[in-house]
């Protein structure tokens, strides 16, 4: 499976999907890991550390949302974000859509899981 870590656009958020370990451990099962470049940054993870796991460094999210079956994120995909998921396309994060009626029905219209 071709899993994708785009980094956290929500503002004062810097977490990230994955650690290099679980990325690793991800890798090693034969899956491919595409990492945005500098997405681990501010959570203290290098483009170089996610790269001696087995990941590969992209430089845009929009390339990883195009390449990626799995889309792995921390908080609710952003409205631009939303734009750029396919159908059939799994998103696994944390929604807080009770509060979110736009975010709620622009996932829906994307038909993803």
């Amino acid at each position: 499976m071709i899993i994708g870590v785009p980094k956290e656009i929500k503002l004062q958020e810097h977490r990230i999907g994955l650690t290099p370990e679980s990325t690793k451990k991800l890798t090693s099962e034969g899956h491919e890991v595409l990492i945005e470049s500098n997405g681990g940054f501010e959570a203290g993870f290098t483009n170089l550390d996610y790269k001696a796991a087995g990941g590969k460094i992209i430089e845009k999210a929009e390339e990883i949302f195009k390449s990626a079956e799995l889309i792995v994120k921390v908080k609710e995909p952003q409205m631009n974000e939303v734009e750029m998921i396919r159908e059939n396309q799994i998103i696994y994060t944390y929604l807080h859509l009770a509060a979110a009626k736009n975010l709620t029905k622009g996932l829906i219209k994307t038909k993803s899981i």
